[in-house]
């Protein structure tokens, strides 16, 4: 696998972080886009863009697209969850190429086997988006924007989803553990970002919250991504 584009990854995204907080537009209509482009040309460089790395492939595209919609000055607001949400869909696809597959008979099997990761992961994820959609719900309805508010649970919904894939490489064969400890913390880190981003913009502001949500965007990001090409390489190597 090859490592130093992931330099170019980091150097860009720590330009758009410097830009999203300073707040220099110009600057961040190159860095933001450039750096999904580098992650992308990274993928390219270590594993390819085709065979198991296509939904990803395919995922990052379509995220690439949404960070375009959230940055130009139009409010193309759902456009970018629209993107995102087919990125998710494709991230989701990409995480269960390999047994157990994330569909209610896995689920079943899972919890019957008593899977500590499964059931805490199912527990904890439908804890928290209960109580968030619930928040962003009375923050759409005070803004006079509660046409959002199914946009905004199926989204929530679908990178729930994606977080409990990742999260369930744990339990896939292919998968060793570093690629699984990756997606996962990417996938968290993605949906912490999201987080941030609905609050900001539908609750509270959060202070520095350009920031905070594009760094833990692009570290989660890098996290999923790493995790499939690592567990794609594990999978070549015949290990």
């Amino acid at each position: 696998m090859s490592y130093y584009p992931v330099i170019i990854v980091l150097i860009l995204a720590v330009v758009d972080w410097i830009a999203a907080e300073k707040k220099i537009k110009a600057l961040e209509y190159f860095a933001k886009p450039a750096t999904m482009l580098a992650l992308l040309w990274w993928m390219w460089q270590s594993v390819g863009l085709g065979g198991p790395m296509l939904w990803f492939t395919i995922g990052a595209v379509f995220c690439l697209a949404g960070d375009v919609f959230l940055m130009i000055p139009r409010n193309m607001f759902i456009f970018g969850l629209l993107s995102f949400m087919a990125g998710h869909i494709f991230y989701i696809f990409g995480l269960n190429n390999t047994p157990p597959f994330t569909n209610l008979a896995g689920l079943i099997l899972l919890i019957i086997l008593r899977k500590p990761l499964a059931i805490i992961s199912l527990v904890i994820l439908a804890a928290y988006l209960t109580w968030l959609y619930r928040k962003l719900a009375a923050g759409l309805q005070a803004k006079g924007i509660s046409k959002l508010k199914i946009p905004v649970l199926i989204y929530a919904i679908v990178i729930s989803l994606m977080v409990y894939s990742a999260l369930m490489t744990w339990y896939r064969a292919g998968w060793p553990a570093a690629a699984a400890l990756s997606a996962s913390l990417g996938a968290v880190l993605f949906f912490i970002s999201d987080s941030m981003l609905a609050w900001d913009r539908f609750l509270t502001p959060i202070s520095h919250a350009r920031l905070k949500v594009m760094v833990t965007y692009h570290l989660g990001q890098i996290g999923i991504i790493l995790g499939a090409m690592l567990a794609i390489a594990n999978k070549l190597s015949g290990v």
